[in-house]
């Protein structure tokens, strides 16, 4: 039976804004020097987006919020297997938020940085792999 239209557009568009989070992070990090709050900030929103993605597939609501662990939760309730996964990723909820205004914290370290988008990428492929081709952005 093929898949509804509506939501295959739907859920794409979720990846490929999660896509492109990730696409400006990796960006962000070639920058001399690099970018760490601008990429922990792309790295949070990739994998809120993705989480999101998955859950519209799966006709899970959720409302507006960046709290990884309250997403994740309902996206381990679709599929257990993924609470490793996003149990390692909920640290990247503050990133929403940390370091997005002058005053705050300085800025994280590149390594930091670095870790944060190797998490992220990982819950967009595992999410994406679990999801029909027609979703891939």
């Amino acid at each position: 039976m093929p898949h509804d239209p509506e939501r295959i557009a739907e859920v794409r568009s979720w990846f490929q804004k999660a896509s492109d989070d990730l696409r400006a992070a990796a960006f962000e990090l070639t920058a001399v020097p690099p970018l760490t709050a601008d990429i922990v900030f792309h790295t949070q929103q990739a994998v809120e987006k993705a989480i999101k993605g998955f859950l519209s597939w799966h006709d899970r609501p959720f409302r507006k919020t960046h709290n990884l662990v309250e997403i994740g939760g309902t996206a381990v309730a679709v599929d257990s297997a993924l609470e490793p996964l996003l149990r390692r990723a909920a640290p990247l909820t503050e990133y929403a938020w940390r370091f997005r205004y002058p005053g705050d914290m300085d800025e994280p370290p590149a390594e930091e940085a670095r870790e944060a988008l190797g998490i992220a990428r990982e819950v967009f492929d595992a999410l994406l792999s679990r999801l029909p081709v027609e979703v891939k952005p």
